[in-house]
């Protein structure tokens, strides 16, 4: 059975965002059960992989691809203006704790969590 890894980026700043992506794909790469869970102000960058070319707009297009992206915060995309971006992108929003993914979901499905 694959080691499960749920990896939930919560920072807004680029460097940090990039290390979740990087290390999130790189799990995948070596047989993990990886979910990317996109939550706090990293929700902002949702938006902004969308326009001009970034340093992470690469890493998060094959994120994206490969299906690690399990979800984003309803309440904080909201908060970050990235609501209908998300939506546009056809990304899974989570709100079931008080509008936002409970990491109590993740670990009763037997997910480590890893916050970035």
């Amino acid at each position: 059975m694959a080691k499960k890894v749920a990896v939930f980026a919560f920072n807004g700043d680029e460097m940090c965002f990039i290390h979740a992506l990087m290390n999130a794909l790189d799990m995948k790469e070596k047989g993990y059960d990886v979910k990317l869970i996109i939550e706090g102000s990293a929700t902002r960058l949702v938006k902004e992989a969308e326009g001009e070319k970034r340093p992470f707009t690469n890493l998060y297009g094959k994120a994206k691809e490969s299906g690690l992206i399990d979800c984003v915060c309803r309440a904080c995309a909201t908060k970050m203006e990235s609501l209908e971006s998300a939506k546009q992108q056809s990304l899974p929003l989570c709100d079931e704790m008080f509008g936002h993914p409970s990491m109590a979901r993740y670990m009763d499905d037997g997910y480590e969590i890893i916050v970035v």
